[in-house]
């Protein structure tokens, strides 16, 4: 009888919508080549599947470097989720974490974005053998990807029942982010700071706080008493399902999720946009930039700003998101990356924002005038919201101290 590890797929098909992207090979010695198809390559419409891809004058960038075991090339390895999210779906389809191979084989169905990743009917991870799609007298399994740490699905808001998480969790066109074990109130947090983003001119996607026990389809192993949740609408997915391409900045410069404080600096970002979104977006960029200082939101790393490719060419920035104050949970003043070359909450001030418009070639005095302008719109909207915000007292009142030192500043 053959091995049923030898006899698993080593080749997975790559697409983008419905365009032929090319293929992810596993090697014998248990690295991931990823290859373009020739279709995708000699078409010269080709949809976008991330800048890392593209060279400076515009080109297609075939030559990929093969990195480590187990792990797949940083734009595929940044569709998936990481930490506590990560080990909880990879228990769902039997998958060693850690195997992104088997990982991506398993959950490839409804990644971020509009990529697709197609397996056959099983595979292996050298173990243990996972039916990817359930039978009708086995227990379904969550099997979706959404990247991130946070515990999080996707649901469907259906007309008259609310919010349900289907079966396989695919196909939802909300995002459930459930409270955390570690920490009081963050989906209230959360929905405090997209609140007072809203009203200081900043784009969001809809979003609201439910009772966590209104949702229908969480996991058994879930605790439906754990208060509230932060629903948010997936800007990656139209009313009618279709899906829009985005990638992350760690996908745009081609680290992976574990080098997602290292290497670039805001003005890297913000040079990016500027270029290829235009000064709409980037005036924008800045307007979130000096809400994440004056927050306190110091975990504004580089898979928190994503680009979004409605017209499959195009890129623009997409709308705001994990806007979450760490000052309220972790100690420190870091912004986590660097802005004009400054590290620290309190020592920013405009030189550091005239420092990010040079080394982003853009003007000085637009992203100046933009700082002033958002500084103003976050003091009025958080004198006028703050009491009306579901933030305990002590919340507020460190929220408060904070953003009046920031918005104190000349």
């Amino acid at each position: 009888m053959t091995n049923s590890t030898q006899t698993q797929p080593r080749i997975l098909t790559v697409h983008l919508n419905e365009a032929d992207v090319g293929t992810l090979t596993l090697l014998p010695d248990d690295r991931t080549l990823f290859a373009f198809s020739e279709s995708y390559m000699t078409y010269a419409g080709r949809p976008i599947l991330s800048q890392w891809f593209r060279t400076p004058l515009g080109e297609l960038k075939t030559e990929e470097k093969i990195r480590s075991r187990a792990t797949l090339p940083p734009f595929f390895s940044n569709l998936l989720p990481e930490g506590h999210l990560r080990d909880y779906l990879a228990k769902k389809v039997d998958v060693k974490p850690e195997r992104e191979f088997f990982l991506i084989a398993a959950l490839g169905q409804d990644l971020p974005g509009a990529v697709r990743v197609s397996a056959a009917d099983t595979i292996s991870d050298g173990q243990a053998t996972q039916r990817i799609q359930s039978e009708s007298d086995k227990r379904p399994v969550l099997r979706f990807s959404l990247a991130g740490v946070q515990m999080k699905f996707s649901a469907v808001m259906e007309p008259t029942d609310g919010l349900t998480i289907r079966a396989d969790g695919a196909g939802g066109s909300w995002i459930v982010k459930l409270p955390s074990n570690t920490f009081s109130q963050v989906p209230e947090a959360e929905f405090s700071m997209l609140t007072l983003a809203r009203r200081s001119g900043i784009n969001v996607p809809e979003f609201k706080l439910v009772s966590t026990s209104s949702i229908k389809g969480l996991p058994p192993d879930i605790n439906e008493r754990m208060g509230d949740s932060l629903v948010l609408q997936r800007f990656d997915r139209r009313g009618d399902g279709t899906r829009i391409h985005m990638e992350d900045f760690a996908q745009v410069f081609g680290l992976y999720p574990s080098e997602k404080y290292e290497n670039v600096s805001f003005d890297r970002i913000g040079f990016v946009i500027l270029s290829e979104c235009g000064e709409e977006d980037f005036v924008e960029f800045i307007r979130r930039l000096v809400f994440t200082v004056a927050i306190g939101n110091g975990d504004m790393h580089v898979k928190n700003w994503s680009l979004l490719y409605s017209d499959q060419r195009r890129p623009r920035l997409s709308p705001a998101y994990d806007f979450v104050p760490s000052i309220l949970y972790l100690p420190g003043d870091d912004l986590g990356l660097r802005l004009g070359g400054c590290k620290a909450f309190r020592d920013v001030h405009e030189r550091h924002f005239a420092k990010l418009a040079s080394r982003a070639h853009a003007s000085e005095r637009v992203v100046l005038n933009t700082v002033r302008e958002t500084l103003q719109r976050i003091a009025d909207a958080w004198k006028e919201t703050r009491n009306d915000l579901p933030l305990s007292k002590e919340m507020q009142t460190s929220l408060n101290v904070h953003m009046q030192s920031i918005l104190a500043r000349d």
